[in-house]
């Protein structure tokens, strides 16, 4: 499902420029800073060679004129657009991209927000965004719910057995990992961030100097045997001396 609007803007409309900073209050917490992080810094790292998209968080998504000035809404924690061009913005400004509302959004629950993000936002990127995808969670206690837009009109998405839900715009799955929420693939693989697929990779080099090491290590007893293979051979050859016997005519 596209999340491109198919109408016009009145004529009589004037919006303002495109140029428009992000103007979004201070997140809630750490945790809804360091998620937000997370789920956009592994899903770049996932898409590191596509260059349709956009993702973004905590980012002002201007979509009318008289939004502009209204203290009623707040751009999503975190959404992505699909089928735009992939680079720095300061704002998602709807009538200068092509009329392109996100196809996913996640919203980070907290005490102050829950009743919005569950209410007037979800209503919002129901009916006026139409946003193919609608996924909230707590970073404080895990609560995860995710719908899709059928019809008009959400209805959520049934988990899998892990619980995981289903994101057709994503082609990944959204599901609850050690307290945060992560992104995973269809074969059920947890999609990593930049730091995981950093450490992995210094586990796999020290993987391979110990391998090295322990080659190492085997070549140096290999050459201690042979060399003490040569000196019993050299002390046995120079016992057969003194006994008169030349060793290299001994018939075996």
């Amino acid at each position: 499902m596209s999340a491109t609007k198919d109408f016009e803007y009145p004529n009589d409309v004037i919006f303002p420029l495109g140029d428009l900073y992000s103007d979004e209050p201070p997140l809630e917490s750490e945790l809804h800073l360091r998620q937000i992080i997370l789920l956009l810094q592994s899903l770049e790292l996932w898409w590191r060679n596509r260059n349709d998209f956009y993702a973004a968080g905590n980012l002002t998504i201007y979509y009318s004129q008289r939004q502009k000035r209204s203290e009623e809404f707040r751009g999503p924690d975190f959404f992505v657009v699909l089928g735009c061009e992939r680079k720095i913005r300061k704002s998602w400004v709807v009538w200068e991209e092509d009329g392109k509302y996100p196809n996913i959004i996640v919203e980070l629950l907290s005490n102050s927000t829950a009743a919005t993000d569950k209410g007037l936002k979800k209503q919002i990127f129901q009916d006026i965004f139409r946003t193919p995808e609608y996924f909230w969670f707590d970073p404080n206690n895990s609560e995860f719910a995710g719908f899709t837009l059928i019809g008009g009109t959400y209805e959520p998405i049934e988990p899998n057995s892990q619980r995981w839900l289903w994101s057709q715009q994503l082609n990944l799955y959204l599901g609850v990992y050690e307290h945060k929420l992560r992104y995973f693939s269809a074969e059920g693989n947890l999609i990593p961030t930049p730091e995981e697929v950093a450490e992995q990779e210094r586990q796999r080099a020290e993987q391979e100097r110990q391998r090295a090491e322990q080659e190492k290590q085997r070549a140096e007893q290999e050459r201690q045997r042979a060399e003490q293979e040569r000196q019993r051979a050299e002390r046995l050859a120079a016992k057969l001396r003194e006994l008169n016997i030349d060793p290299e005519n001994l018939s075996l």
